[in-house]
């Protein structure tokens, strides 16, 4: 690793965070996520404990809540302190919930989402802005399903200032089709131009804006150049361990993450064991340069 890059991961390391009175907070690594103590989302929220998750989320990115008892009222009730959840078509949802949508595998899957590194929801004009995930079955051999997440500020600064420089002000195309390589995918799925290098709309942090999910062109350069420059970031952010923090579930457990700064896969290595789960989402906004 080259010294601005050491450098860059030093500041974010060592940047003072807030410290926080009605909620406990214990990081995960110098870097991204943090576990929070003294929630319990199955009662209503006081505003200062909803001001202080909000800070928590904007300075870690990943929040990590344990021993949550609820339902999915109740989540979806906590949800609504931060934003306003986005409805789906129920056709295109498991269950008949459209504010829910339910994350299940078992040993009747032949694939899982998330596999693949990605920001949920960049191929819509307004991406989802956080995510909250409640997994309330783990699998019954006591391991496996975990969820990393990667920090992008951080990826943005770790690149060299050349690469900031040619990125800085390009757009690239998100496509909601590339999760169905393979299969038969539904009609008139969006596909969407965004900024490669975003800004962080409550911050006004850069941050990398592409991911292996969803985007799939550099509109700014040739098909062989685009494609060179995004496979080379795809494989920074899935081999650089100073960007990314590894979540554990347990039965209880629910993960509230900014999703407009992060990437996040999902480790399937429990077949043929279950888990299941559900996942609200924050309507956000469109990402800007």
């Amino acid at each position: 690793m080259d010294q601005s890059s050491l450098e860059a991961i030093r500041k974010f390391a060592t940047d003072k965070k807030s410290e926080y009175s009605t909620i406990g907070v214990k990081r995960f690594n110098p870097i991204t996520g943090c576990e929070v103590s003294g929630v319990d989302m199955s009662q209503p929220v006081p505003p200062e404990q909803v001001a202080e998750i909000r800070k928590a989320l904007t300075e870690f990115h990943v929040l990590v809540f344990r021993d949550q008892r609820i339902d999915p009222e109740s989540q979806k009730a906590f949800a609504r302190n931060f934003g306003t959840l986005r409805k789906m078509a129920v056709e295109d949802i498991d269950g008949d919930d459209p504010e829910i949508v339910l994350i299940q595998a078992s040993e009747a899957s032949q694939f899982v989402a998330g596999e693949v590194w990605h920001t949920d929801g960049t191929a819509s004009e307004e991406p989802a802005w956080a995510q909250m995930l409640h997994i309330h079955k783990t699998p019954e051999i006591g391991c496996g399903g975990d969820t990393v997440f990667a920090n992008m500020h951080l990826a943005y600064e770790m690149l060299s200032p050349g690469m900031k420089e040619l990125l800085d002000g390009m757009t690239a195309v998100h496509d909601a089709s590339v999760p169905w390589a393979g299969f038969e995918a539904p009609p008139n799925l969006p596909r969407i131009v965004h900024p490669v290098v975003a800004k962080h709309p409550d911050t006004g942090r850069k941050m990398l804006y592409v991911n292996p999910g969803f985007t799939t062109r550099i509109l700014q350069l040739s098909d062989f150049e685009s494609r060179a420059i995004l496979d080379m970031l795809f494989r920074f952010v899935e081999f650089e361990v100073a960007l990314s923090c590894r979540v554990q579930w347990k039965p209880g457990t629910v993960v509230f993450w900014d999703n407009r700064c992060t990437q996040h896969r999902a480790i399937w290595d429990y077949y043929p064991h279950a888990r299941a789960g559900e996942r609200v989402t924050l309507v956000g906004e469109r990402p800007y340069l």
